[in-house]
């Protein structure tokens, strides 16, 4: 049953719709997806959107407006966002994500449609592909990487691959291994405008085009257990490489200069080895779409164009 995102307070009022539905992925793990036209109303192509890892439709401003041309059909991750936890917690491998990306697909009678990817969504979406070659007509992926995505964090430091993975490995343990002892304290952080613009100018995030959208982002990230977010963090951290010659798609990347969370460089190295894949890369953070939703969409757009 597809149902409106509730408004919360004052601030939510102003917020474009977005609806849900409930949708059970292959190993019973009940998912919540979403979407921006629950009718087919929107005269433009479907999207499947593999968002980044325990984030919400808000990241994505520019896909949520009304006559953004644009079908968007989601879901949130397992354990996130009203999505259940899986029996096996186990279960949240990036070919667990896969399951669900073809149960969303199904339940939206979706027999193709262009894949779009944000960070560790970017490894779904590349699996995706690999995995089922029949449902993929495209692939767009902004701010990630197709695999071994820790090891290309920490970009901007110029830190070698393998230390940039031990730390950001370890740092992601020892958060996981503290988590139920933050979540009480994350969960009840005062998100308004002073704390948006304050992550905006930490180097983290840029300052954004919507501020009251991201209040509404960071918000409902904050739902998540600390501890539940790393577990799925430190379990997709395995994912390796997807490899790249398998790859039939026609696809797109867009990088971040100053992206601490997925290498520019590593982006446009894997564009390289892709026939015909094209690469972009705007002056921002890993909030590229929040940043600049405007270039974000034209790119998108253009995009949709040359897949056809």
């Amino acid at each position: 049953m597809v149902s409106p995102a509730p408004t919360q307070d004052s601030v939510d009022n102003a917020l474009p719709e977005v609806f849900y539905f409930d949708v059970e992925s292959a190993d019973g793990t009940l998912l919540r997806a979403w979407t921006n036209d629950p009718d087919c109303q929107i005269d433009g192509p479907t999207v499947l959107l593999c968002n980044g890892l325990g984030t919400n439709p808000w990241t994505t401003p520019s896909l949520l407006r009304p006559g953004c041309g644009v079908r968007v059909v989601s879901w949130n991750h397992r354990g996130t966002g009203g999505s259940a936890r899986p029996a096996d917690r186990s279960h949240v491998r990036i070919e667990d994500f896969v399951d669900d990306a073809i149960a969303v697909m199904d339940h939206a009678g979706l027999e193709k449609a262009v894949v779009a990817g944000w960070s560790m969504g970017v490894n779904t979406m590349f699996e995706l592909a690999v995995r089922h070659p029949e449902r993929v007509s495209g692939l767009f992926a902004y701010a990630g990487v197709p695999g071994a995505t820790f090891s290309t964090m920490l970009a901007p430091f110029h830190l070698p691959k393998p230390v940039a993975k031990a730390l950001t490995v370890n740092l992601a343990r020892v958060v996981a291994l503290t988590g139920k002892a933050i979540t009480p304290v994350a969960s009840r952080l005062p998100i308004g405008p002073r704390a948006v613009a304050l992550i905006s100018h930490s180097g983290f995030m840029f300052p954004v085009a919507d501020r009251e959208l991201a209040i509404r982002a960071i918000r409902e990230y904050l739902t998540t257990p600390v501890d539940w977010y790393f577990h799925l963090a430190l379990t997709t951290s395995a994912h390796a490489r997807v490899s790249l010659s398998r790859i039939q798609a026609p696809t797109a990347f867009v990088g971040a200069k100053w992206d601490l969370l997925a290498g520019p460089k590593d982006m446009a190295s894997a564009a390289a080895r892709i026939e015909g894949a094209t690469y972009d890369e705007l002056v921002g953070s890993h909030f590229i779409a929040m940043e600049q939703p405007e270039r974000f969409h034209e790119l998108l757009l253009e995009f949709l164009d040359r897949v056809g």
